[in-house]
């Protein structure tokens, strides 16, 4: 498929997500030539969209803050700023049999569900969260630890402790401080001047945004395989890198796996005592019931269910965010739950998950009636979150592997922010300048190597003279 002699790509990249697609576009713009594999019909990785009635929508919620500067700088690069639209967010919380809203601070203020006292604290604590700088010192710390000290026992119980539960199950007594010091900290620094949220989208979705991405690759000299996954990749005795897939081999300069952490175990031909150290960052599944109805829920956009009883952990009603007439009229409801994928729910099809949810929705929407639905669709994502446990900054791999010039970025790396299409761009422009940096550094050291032989070669000339 390639001559091994004269390898066509500088950089083959594993992975056609936002952090394989950004390493790609910052290869071109660096001067490298790149191929980028991917073993879906299509990009965006957990970004990805389907169809609905002839109008597209991500498989998984998506949107981002207005402090998240990489994804709009992207936009602009490939020329699409135009596309980045922001518009305020209302959130909320379902708590008790109640609905509250807590967009603003006066929202906080009117939380009944906690004393008053406590809702000062709360605003007061979570305030002084934004001005924590040294994150490690929070990494000694769980997060319900943390918490507990800082917001105090009533609201932990009511606010956050169900969250932590929601989002990690078993897990949530493990997680580090240092995770939920960043969601507080991210949602914080994307607030208006009234204290309300404000966030960002991409006209026509991120699966759009995916795709014009792709187009900006292909049209600067990049190579996009869909269809297309890795099975091996190993280093050859030629010295470059050979990515074994299902439709030939593709040889490289470099490599960047882009791939979840057991994933990229899987597929490398590195030492087994790498590989391990791969395996011990753990990850938890989601699984997204998408509802196509006829009608609205509520006026929230983002209701967190802090209510044990209730299967799933937020309720995100899409089109309170981005209008009904992107998509026909219709209002587009995502139900979300983090679990194991063994759990029954990971694998319900997407009948037996809305029956399954039905009686819940019921029960938080009183006047709810099945027959609003008018389509169920279900997304299923196996390693949908990092556990980010106590002194994760010890377990992290690092951008390089023992095998040379192959490397590996994934949403595992973002430490110690939380998984994200912002820092899956970042990290991706990040890997582009760094391989950059190392072909130059082979290219330099291949050159004085050859330099220096020819020098001996004119020595021993000059000595037979």
């Amino acid at each position: 498929m390639n001559d091994a002699r004269a390898p066509e790509f500088d950089c083959a990249i594993i992975g056609g997500g936002f952090t394989g697609l950004a390493a790609a576009t910052e290869l071109l713009r660096l001067g490298r030539s790149v191929i980028v594999l991917e073993k879906e019909r299509e990009l965006g990785g957990l970004a990805s969209g389907f169809d609905v009635g002839g109008y597209e929508l991500e498989r998984f919620y998506h949107h981002w803050f207005t402090n998240d500067l990489y994804v709009p700088e992207l936009a602009a690069e490939i020329g699409a700023q135009h596309k980045v639209v922001t518009r305020k967010s209302s959130t909320g919380m379902f708590y008790a049999g109640d609905f509250f809203r807590l967009s603003t601070p006066m929202d906080l203020l009117r939380f009944k569900a906690i004393p008053f006292g406590d809702r000062i604290r709360t605003g007061l604590a979570t305030l002084w969260v934004r001005t924590i700088k040294d994150w490690m010192a929070l990494e000694e710390v769980t997060a319900k630890q943390w918490l507990i000290q800082l917001f105090g026992q009533n609201a932990y119980r009511v606010i956050w402790e169900p969250l932590l539960i929601g989002k990690f199950g078993a897990h949530a007594d493990t997680i580090s401080a240092v995770w939920f010091w960043n969601k507080l900290t991210l949602r914080g620094a994307s607030r208006s001047k009234d204290g309300g949220e404000k966030l960002a989208y991409y006209l026509g979705g991120f699966a759009e945004f995916a795709r014009n991405i792709g187009d900006y690759i292909r049209a600067h000299g990049g190579v996009i395989r869909l269809g297309v996954g890795a099975s091996k990749v190993r280093c050859g005795q030629d010295g470059r890198v050979h990515v074994e897939t299902g439709k030939g081999e593709v040889v490289a300069r470099s490599a960047l796996l882009t791939t979840p952490m057991p994933l990229a175990a899987d597929i490398l031909d590195a030492p087994a005592r790498y590989k391990d150290e791969l395996r011990t960052i753990k990850y938890i599944g989601n699984v997204c019931l998408v509802l196509e109805l006829d009608r609205s829920l509520s006026d929230q956009y983002w209701t967190n269910v802090n209510d044990p009883s209730f299967p799933f952990v937020g309720v995100i009603e899409h089109t309170n965010f981005e209008p009904t007439s992107s998509y026909g009229g219709r209002h587009i409801v995502y139900l979300s739950k983090y679990l194991p994928v063994e759990e029954p729910l990971y694998n319900m099809d997407a009948d037996a998950a809305l029956a399954f949810a039905a009686p819940h929705l019921k029960r938080m929407f009183p006047g709810f009636d099945a027959a609003w639905v008018k389509r169920a669709y279900v997304w299923r994502a196996p390693y949908a979150q990092p556990l980010v446990v106590k002194h994760y900054s010890k377990l992290v791999p690092g951008f390089e592997t023992p095998l040379a010039n192959v490397f590996i970025a994934t949403m595992a790396q973002v430490y110690p922010e939380d998984r994200g299409t912002n820092y899956a761009i970042r990290e991706g422009r990040k890997a582009g300048q760094k391989i950059d940096a190392k072909l130059n550094a082979v290219a330099s050291a291949g050159d004085a190597d050859a330099e220096s032989v020819l020098e001996q070669r004119q020595q021993g000339v000059a000595a037979d003279e």
